[in-house]
């Protein structure tokens, strides 16, 4: 990566020592987060928009429109209005995933109630060994992570051998999302050629961020897509970006600020976003 030599005033060189101290963050991260807020440039960022919390609850409300997120990232995830599909951002163009596994462009006046979105500028590139399942494609991934305590973005590309994927379908008037993605769709395709898009999630932030690997795939003809279930692949591409930046955007709905968020998230997100213990 480039480096940057300068002078500094004594004032600025004392106040970033005592930031220093006081945070426990490093240096090149102060200066280089410094710089971005400065320039209005995303750096290493995480933009989400509400909580896994909430979304457990049901909370399915649109709260920011796809043109707002663009705003805030070319690369990411999420849900619409009323859990209608999946959400996937590539290279700065939006798609929904319909419950049908059809795909087509979001509008930027479509509402959305959760997604993470962000500026993806990928630090490694590698081409990962073959995998026969989606738990021996997170098993490569987490050797390459380094750390349980930053936010990662990743995108793979190829052919997949096999997936297995599923679509969030419209929830009913107060279903939770686990009753809502009880009804959800699924698909099983092979060869197929398609990029995932995906994030590493810290599991401190249990709650606000849903913990681990949290995957979507989009066919490069744009046909078919969804929600990682399992995949198998061989030449599959990463591109790997730690992010150590996390900005939340909270909801300042009737609904959420009257919801009750204390409850352990982690059952139903494995249940949802998972299909664990069903």
């Amino acid at each position: 990566m480039p480096k940057l030599t300068c002078e500094i005033s004594r004032s600025l060189w004392d106040a970033l020592h005592r930031q220093v101290a006081g945070s426990g963050e490093g240096i090149d991260h102060l200066v280089s987060r410094a710089l971005a807020d400065a320039l209005q440039v995303d750096h290493g960022t995480l933009f989400q928009v509400s909580t896994a919390g909430a979304l457990v609850e049901g909370l399915f409300g649109g709260v920011v429109s796809v043109g707002m997120l663009r705003e805030h990232g070319d690369f990411g995830l999420g849900t619409f209005d009323g859990l209608d599909g999946e959400m996937i951002a590539l290279d700065g163009h939006f798609f929904q995933i319909r419950s049908d596994g059809t795909v087509r462009p979001a509008r930027d006046d479509q509402q959305v109630p959760f997604a993470v979105v962000t500026h993806f500028a990928p630090r490694e590139r590698a081409v990962l060994e073959p995998f026969g399942s989606l738990d021996e494609l997170i098993a490569q991934l987490d050797r390459r992570r380094g750390t349980d305590n930053l936010f990662f973005a990743v995108r793979l590309s190829g052919r997949f051998s096999r997936l297995h994927d599923r679509v969030a379908s419209m929830a009913g008037a107060h279903e939770t999302l686990v009753e809502a993605t009880a009804h959800q769709a699924e698909f099983h395709a092979r060869d197929v050629d398609g990029t995932m898009v995906g994030f590493w999630t810290p599991a401190y932030v249990r709650g606000i961020g849903i913990p681990g690997w949290h995957l979507h795939v989009v066919s490069d003809d744009r046909t078919r897509g969804g929600h990682v279930l399992d995949c198998a692949g061989e030449g599959i591409t990463l591109d790997l970006e730690p992010l150590d930046d996390f900005r939340l955007a909270m909801p300042e709905t009737a609904d959420f600020l009257a919801a009750d968020l204390s409850g352990d998230t982690e059952r139903a997100l494995d249940m949802a976003e998972r299909g664990k213990g069903r």
